[in-house]
């Protein structure tokens, strides 16, 4: 068992840039493979990020890569995400969630355990 609270959210410019924070509690982080989804209102939640139980592997889907960055830091008991250039479609609930895996995988389903979410709104 691990529970999982997102931080860091905010308001920011198109352009602009922030990092989130997902503390866990609990059982070892390093149990788990993580990743980040969010959920934009009338929209589907989506993946945005995941990465490997020992950090080795990462993976984004088209619309973040290459300024989105996920990275874990277990020592702290952190996950972070950090977004660089944001824009106006970006704005979303974004939400950490925990996977007793290996593997980091883009379904939500797959994924045991979740934050409650952090409001990411960016204005253009």
């Amino acid at each position: 068992q691990v529970q999982l609270e997102e931080s860091g959210g905010g308001l920011v410019q198109a352009g602009g840039s922030l990092t989130l924070s997902c503390g866990a509690s609990g059982r070892t982080l390093g149990n788990y493979a993580m990743a980040w989804f969010r959920q934009a209102p009338g929209l589907e939640r989506e993946v945005v990020a995941a990465i490997s139980r020992d950090g080795a592997g990462t993976n984004y889907p088209d619309s973040v890569k290459g300024r989105f960055t996920i990275s874990r830091d277990d020592a702290k008991s952190t996950v972070y995400l950090q977004m660089n250039v944001l824009k106006p479609e970006d704005t979303a609930v974004y939400y950490c969630a925990a996977k007793e895996s290996l593997y980091g995988t883009f379904r939500s389903r797959d994924y045991d355990y979740w934050g409650q979410g952090t409001q990411v709104t960016v204005s253009s």
